[in-house]
């Protein structure tokens, strides 16, 4: 455990010594050629450089990396006011939320919860959803949906439970637990896999399409979205105590671990049913032209369902228990080997190796990305506070 955060505090002053302060500074993946990539302040994955910069640095008790969490959070301040997709919690709870954790600075709380009503600027109350995007163009080239919803704004929920206790606006858990019920009527299939994208009228609030756009197919399981599932349902759990949530998180759980195509080391390949007959992308999709053989793994969908897993473990029986703990585990120690860890100073500063971003975009494919070193960081942070101490 203290190894793997020495080598994460080295990693990212790696990164810290190689990002510019330009208007695209945000460490977010590396080029071909390991050279760090960066995005600008609105993109959705902005909040997990200066999350994993506080975690590291209160694990490590770094000093210098404290510093560089509070001002890589302190410039994302300008977002409280952001209302342009759904992506505020992974932007501002990740960072200021990580912030107000370790600091009980006020102000911090101030930001997060003018977040949380910019948030809620995008809520449909007939539709009972927040919307993801403005709209979504399908792979199949022949419409274009005004109101989608996609599995990974179940990740976004987690803000507006923080401001529903901060404030006593009963508003925002509202909002919240609405989302979260219509994501698991609409987006959930029986078996409990999920789709990623499902489309409603705004008007009629009736599902008019359930497709994908990081998946492979409509009717595969995208690994990071299942994984984004059996989080957001266990994040709901623990806030509501609804146990349909933690039915839900626990079924997404089971059909991911118990897969027939999850690798013996359990790290997902970046599509359940990629390359699968019976499973076609759209044919506006880069899934069949940048597909690889073997089927490429994603070590961010496999750090996302540690890090779920290990909080799904304290809500279940002793049986799921140890099976979920233990799995997680095996995941950890997966990812913390030489296969998917990077080798010290190499990597443009970001700790795992072999993620995806989207096939079907043809972008980030077999890359480190930095929303899988933030969710590989909370697993071993949960882990050990929850099961070292």
């Amino acid at each position: 455990m203290k190894s793997n955060f020495q080598f994460a505090g080295a990693q990212l002053k790696k990164t810290l010594a190689e990002t510019e302060n330009g208007p695209k500074s945000f460490p977010r993946t590396t080029d071909r050629n390991g050279k760090l990539l960066g995005s600008s302040m609105e993109d959705w994955t902005t909040g997990f450089f200066p999350g994993s910069l506080w975690m590291t640095a209160d694990f490590n008790k770094d000093t210098t990396l404290e510093s560089a969490a509070i001002a890589w959070t302190e410039k994302l301040e300008p977002l409280k006011f952001y209302t342009k997709n759904h992506d505020l919690g992974f932007m501002m709870y990740c960072s200021f939320g990580n912030a107000y954790r370790l600091t009980n600075n006020k102000a911090y709380k101030e930001v997060l919860i003018q977040s949380a009503k910019s948030l809620c600027t995008r809520y449909n109350p007939a539709v009972g959803c927040i919307k993801s995007w403005n709209t979504f163009r399908s792979w199949h080239g022949n419409a274009t949906y005004n109101f989608p919803v996609i599995i990974d704004n179940m990740m976004n929920l987690e803000l507006l439970f923080f401001a529903s206790k901060e404030t006593g606006d009963t508003m925002y858990r509202h909002i919240a637990v609405s989302h979260a019920l219509h994501t698991m009527q609409n987006q959930i299939r029986s078996d409990y896999s999920s789709y990623h994208v499902v489309c409603y009228d705004s008007l009629s609030s009736k599902v008019v399409a359930r497709e994908t756009a990081q998946g492979y197919a409509d009717n595969s399981t995208w690994s990071r979205g299942q994984a984004w599932g059996i989080y957001g349902f266990t994040m709901c759990y623990r806030e509501t105590k609804d146990k349909r949530f933690l039915k839900t998180a626990a079924g997404m759980a089971d059909w991911y671990i118990n897969n027939k195509n999850l690798p013996t080391d359990k790290i997902s390949y970046w599509d359940f049913n990629a390359g699968e007959p019976g499973y076609t992308p759209g044919i506006n999709s880069k899934a069949l032209k940048t597909q690889t053989n073997p089927i490429l793994r994603d070590a961010s969908a496999a750090a996302i369902t540690a890090s779920a897993l290990l909080e799904l473990s304290r809500y279940v029986n002793d049986k799921k228990t140890g099976e979920y703990r233990n799995i997680a585990l095996q995941i950890i120690h997966t990812l913390s080997g030489p296969d998917y860890k990077a080798a010290p100073g190499t990597n443009g500063g970001f700790l795992l190796k072999h993620c995806v971003g989207s096939i079907p975009h043809g972008a980030e494919v077999d890359e480190p990305l930095v929303y899988a070193d933030y969710y590989y960081l909370e697993a071993l942070k949960r882990y050990h506070d929850w099961y070292l101490k």
